[in-house]
């Protein structure tokens, strides 16, 4: 046994339960590669001022969740807590948005870090594809990427999750808003840590999951009734366009998210399977976040679904995803020269795109079929030195039991036909 295990809150994906994983990301990336959005791949670390700007200096997320050190150069870094700032950090810093063809539209996929109590669905370490529309101001693009992941949930079989709506508002009428919740939040029993969360930005105690303090919340102005007439128009539209492809919501006036660069459009995927960690993904609005991070005026929208989230939600409704099999010829030569043989054979299968693996190591016959039975192949080849002798090999079908003998030379073509 090693000494060492994962740290804690992290996990390790590892076959079989690894293919699920990888189905899961294809699933969600696949709607996006149909729909004009280009892959992106930022490091895992990043100044932590591109967060602490980005993501809002009073979140839980720079305050008490990010990674952050400091390099022997003296950089002050942070690991990713989250993917938006950085793929428009690198949008940005690579000029983009300058092309001329916006909106820029980006996917990605990767790792990510908070430190953050461990509990079933919540890691340290966590998996999440996400999308980026940057540089254009429109419903419609609001509402393909709600689209696009839904259509991403129920190709995995999904079905009983539900999509949270609300709007923040813009620069326009969100200072209204947040004035009248400040004077609210001020006559409330709240604890010093979070009166002052309320004056720096007053929505995120709205995301406050404690029961005491959602208690005194039940009063709360709803930022619906301060939209302004755009917010309200634009809000509309979003709905309308959801409406008429048939995608299922529910509106949640008290939906805020736990980032602060969201303005209009905010969106969740939640699925209450999971218990207390029931947000799989999310997303929304984010018009202001290039500004503050340095780059010129240009309204984004986009989400991020977590990757481990869905594969318990996945898992909550009983979900068996059909996954390709990790083998399904499986070659057990016997003898020097048969391992020859059939080691290029098994190559040739692979050129053809036919999953091949080989019996390595110095086994006899009942060893290596054991070993092609737990590979979950559909065939063995199975070649002696008689079969070799008279050109042939033996071709097992690993379900039915039934053998057939077919040349050697055969072998590519009858997989060929066999596996379609």
């Amino acid at each position: 046994m090693s000494t060492f295990k994962a740290p804690k809150g992290t996990y390790d994906l590892i076959p079989p339960d690894s293919a699920k994983f990888l189905a899961v990301r294809e699933a969600i990336a696949a709607p996006l590669r149909n729909s004009g959005y280009g892959y992106v791949e930022t490091p895992g670390f990043e100044n932590v001022e591109l967060f602490a700007r980005g993501v809002g200096e009073s979140t839980d997320i720079v305050t008490k969740e990010m990674y952050a050190f400091e390099t022997k150069g003296g950089d002050r870094l942070a690991l990713r807590p989250e993917g938006t700032a950085s793929v428009l950090r690198a949008a940005l810093e690579a000029g983009l948005h300058k092309a001329g063809n916006l909106p820029v539209k980006l996917w990605y996929s990767g790792s990510y870090y908070r430190y953050e109590r461990p509990q079933k669905g919540r890691y340290r370490h966590f998996s999440q594809v996400g999308a980026e529309a940057i540089g254009a101001e429109d419903p419609a693009l609001d509402a393909e990427l709600v689209i696009l992941a839904d259509q991403a949930y129920r190709s995995l079989g999904l079905s009983d999750f539900r999509i949270l709506l609300n709007s923040l508002g813009d620069k326009e009428c969100r200072p209204v808003y947040r004035a009248a919740l400040q004077d609210f939040l001020r006559g409330l029993d709240l604890d010093e840590d979070t009166l002052r969360r309320a004056e720096i930005n007053p929505l995120r105690v709205l995301d406050d999951k404690r029961p005491d303090v959602q208690k005194q919340l039940t009063g709360a102005p709803l930022l619906r009734d301060y939209l302004c007439d755009a917010c309200k128009a634009y809000h509309e539209e979003v709905r309308s366009l959801l409406e008429a492809q048939g995608v299922r919501f529910e509106d949640d006036p008290r939906l805020v998210r736990g980032l602060d660069y969201y303005t209009r459009t905010t969106f969740e995927f939640v699925h209450d399977g999971l218990g207390s960690q029931s947000a799989v993904g999310g997303g929304g609005r984010y018009d202001g976040l290039s500004e503050m991070i340095g780059g010129p005026a240009l309204p984004s929208v986009g989400w991020a679904l977590g990757v481990d989230r869905t594969v318990l939600a996945l898992e909550a409704e009983g979900v068996e995803l059909r996954l390709p099999a990790a083998t399904s010829v499986f070659a057990v030569p016997l003898g020097g020269e048969a391992r020859r043989v059939l080691f290029a054979k098994v190559t040739e299968l692979r050129k053809v795109g036919i999953a091949a693996d080989f019996s390595y190591g110095d086994k006899g016959l009942k060893a290596a079929m054991k070993a092609a039975n737990r590979s979950g192949a559909a065939y063995a080849l199975v070649l002696g030195e008689r079969d070799l002798a008279e050109g042939v090999v033996q071709l097992k079908d690993m379900e039915s039991g039934e053998q057939t003998a077919i040349g050697v030379n055969e072998i590519v073509a009858e997989l060929e036909s066999r596996l379609g």
